[in-house]
């Protein structure tokens, strides 16, 4: 190797290993969990909450998901190892040893922590404690393994994020703040068990009773089409409330359309790239239904 060559795989390789943790901890999936907490905060006051509460709050959730993403990997690397989807993760490819990404997964909880306990409150350092043995343990130990319904019960932790930025500006918890918690919870279901059928027969290899191995596709379209009625309903109760005005449930309405579209589609027809485009739309369907929150909070609509 000329020593051209080796100075590029010495400046390349940090930049590799980076990538490589930084993959460990999901950033889009926790992008969108800590975006749905940002809008937590903003919603939990009628003006601007105080600026240090949101950058160390949301930085403290981030750091919290970012370990419970890289506990997930770890306890999953067995069986991402034989799956299409998950293969190229930086366990199975060996590019990051085991227990090191543990150590990793628990520098970045401590952290966490530290700066929720410390800068933030009591109250939602516990919170978010709790979400994140929740999901990196409860659910991926036994929960993701012990029951098709793993996705429902284990759903609680992943719908915590927009309580937690609540309690980040408030220090206390509000019944409309357990209404975002509601319409998360209701979302999971239709939105995992569409992936769960484009991937069933690789979560049947590895020995996962997701619904779609247990009960067939068949079940779980229908289920899926309940739960997305039953999303549809949830979103409403923002408005109802008060919490919310016509702009947002104007949005609401147009995305629970476009969703209804996607389940009621899957159930009837056998398309085989419906389940993932069913999947793709419910992450955009959240993004955009916690922007609408967001804008109508401070943009409100009245007649």
């Amino acid at each position: 190797m000329s020593a051209t060559e080796q100075s590029l795989r010495r400046q390349t390789l940090p930049a590799a290993q980076a990538r490589d943790y930084l993959a460990l901890t999901k950033p889009k999936v926790v992008s969108l969990i800590v975006f749905t907490a940002v809008v937590g905060m903003f919603l939990a006051v009628p003006g601007l909450p105080p600026l240090g509460a949101v950058l160390w709050g949301t930085l403290g959730i981030a750091l919290a998901s970012a370990s419970a993403a890289a506990i997930n990997h770890v306890l999953d690397a067995r069986i991402d190892a034989e799956m299409a989807r998950t293969r190229h993760r930086p366990l199975p490819q060996g590019t990051v040893v085991e227990s090191h990404a543990l150590a990793f997964a628990f520098v970045l909880g401590a952290a966490s922590m530290l700066v929720l306990a410390l800068l933030v409150n009591g109250l939602t350092a516990v919170l978010t404690f709790f979400s994140l043995i929740g999901y990196a343990v409860l659910y991926t130990v036994w929960l993701k393994r012990a029951t098709p319904q793993n996705i429902v019960i284990g759903g609680a932790a992943g719908a915590a994020p927009p309580v937690l930025g609540w309690t980040t500006v408030t220090g206390s918890l509000h019944p409309d703040a357990l209404l975002l918690f509601l319409v998360i919870f209701a979302w999971t279901p239709p939105h995992f068990w569409a992936l769960a059928i484009a991937r069933r027969d690789e979560y049947a290899r590895v020995g996962i009773p997701m619904l779609p191995v247990t009960h067939g596709i068949g079940y779980t379209k229908l289920y899926i089409w309940y739960y997305t009625v039953l999303l549809a309903v949830v979103t409403v109760l923002p408005w109802l409330s008060g919490m919310a005005g016509l702009l947002y449930l104007a949005c609401a309405s147009a995305l629970n359309g476009i969703f209804l579209w996607y389940a009621w589609t899957l159930r009837r027809t056998d398309r085989a790239d419906l389940p993932m485009r069913t999947f793709k739309y419910s992450i955009r369907y959240l993004a955009w239904l916690f922007a609408a929150l967001l804008v109508d909070h401070y943009l409100p609509l009245s007649f």
